[in-house]
């Protein structure tokens, strides 16, 4: 049976509606780093989007080359991610799109190695005609966070994150949002075929006990 990381890994990728807290352990990702507004047609965040989409199913298809991966066994690519900030705000200020930083995700499986990756970046760029050397192979240990999903428009998050607070000043905790722990976003929905009233959005945000 192909392994689902969201289906294997609920408790990350499908939390409740309301906030809970985890605690996140170490993962390998596809990233790329950019900045600026997601929504312009064609700009950097989307063509961001298509290679880490590229390199994410040239490891995801391996398996039908002739390279071989130690331990490989087939699965799902798992849901885009994105980690964002702003400079000189704290917080996120969803009126100033065009202020953003970024860093998109795709999580890798753990049997692939950094070897692997190389490959797969080579070959997608052969294959797909694109330059893909601004993918990184990079690990994150996100830690204690604060999580739920939220539905709705991107531009609707305020209110969840509000919540998200609430809870956090309710049971002892303050969210830890810095230079390294940053504002986490789990992409579940296709907004191409999607109506925005109805994306799912995971919103993960690093947090502290109070002392």
């Amino acid at each position: 049976m192909t392994f689902d990381f969201r289906k294997e890994y609920k408790e990350y990728y499908m939390p409740k509606n309301r906030p809970e807290i985890v605690n996140i352990p170490k993962a390998n990702y596809i990233a790329i780093r950019g900045k600026g507004n997601p929504n312009e047609d064609g700009g950097e965040y989307q063509r961001a989007i298509g290679i880490l989409y590229a390199v994410a199913y040239t490891l995801k298809m391996s398996y039908k080359t002739d390279y071989r991966i130690e331990g490989f066994f087939e699965y799902v690519v798992p849901p885009l991610e994105g980690f964002w900030w702003q400079d000189g705000v704290k917080g996120i200020n969803y009126q100033d799109k065009a202020s953003f930083n970024w860093i998109s995700v795709i999580r890798l499986p753990d049997f692939i190695t950094r070897q692997d990756f190389d490959w797969a970046i080579k070959r997608a760029g052969e294959k797909k005609k694109m330059d893909c050397s601004a993918a990184e192979f990079i690990s994150i240990e996100e830690g204690l966070c604060v999580q739920i999903m939220h539905t709705g428009s991107f531009d609707d998050e305020p209110s969840t994150v509000a919540l998200m607070d609430k809870y956090l000043e309710d049971n002892g905790y303050v969210n830890d949002t810095n230079d390294t722990r940053l504002h986490h976003e789990i992409y579940l929905s296709d907004a191409r075929k999607v109506a925005p009233e109805k994306w799912k959005t995971v919103i993960r945000h690093p947090i502290k006990k109070l002392k």
